[in-house]
């Protein structure tokens, strides 16, 4: 395949996809949500993003890419029951949707379209 037809087909690829297009932090996110399961709230998802890449974001950040990855269909949330400890206040619990695994994928498929990361010339 010549190189002009390959960003062809990239190209084309983009425009069925664009609405899957991940940053960084959103892949990292969605990420955290697989591992954490039922677990996932703020907390929890910064805390396991700081430890799988030792980044630490701002509560701020992550409830920014929280609430737009759940305006995109990608992430669902509730609301717990008050606890004490936190002075009567709920958690808002987070949950990775079919879409945003769908965009997930995507993402992987892309950079394995590309040759993957590891090899750096």
């Amino acid at each position: 395949m010549g190189a002009s037809h390959f960003f062809e087909v990239v190209e084309e690829m983009g425009h069925r996809m664009d609405d899957h297009r991940l940053g960084r932090l959103e892949e990292y996110v969605l990420l955290g949500l697989v591992c954490l399961g039922e677990n996932a709230y703020g907390v929890t998802i910064r805390r396991e993003i700081a430890e799988r890449i030792g980044r630490d974001y701002s509560f701020g950040t992550i409830y920014t890419t929280l609430e737009r990855l759940e305006r995109k269909g990608y992430v669902s949330s509730r609301v717990g029951n008050p606890t004490h400890e936190r002075g009567g206040r709920a958690k808002r619990y987070f949950r990775i949707e079919a879409a945003g695994i769908e965009a997930l994928n995507h993402s992987q498929q892309m950079v394995a379209a590309w040759g993957g990361v590891a090899h750096a010339r």
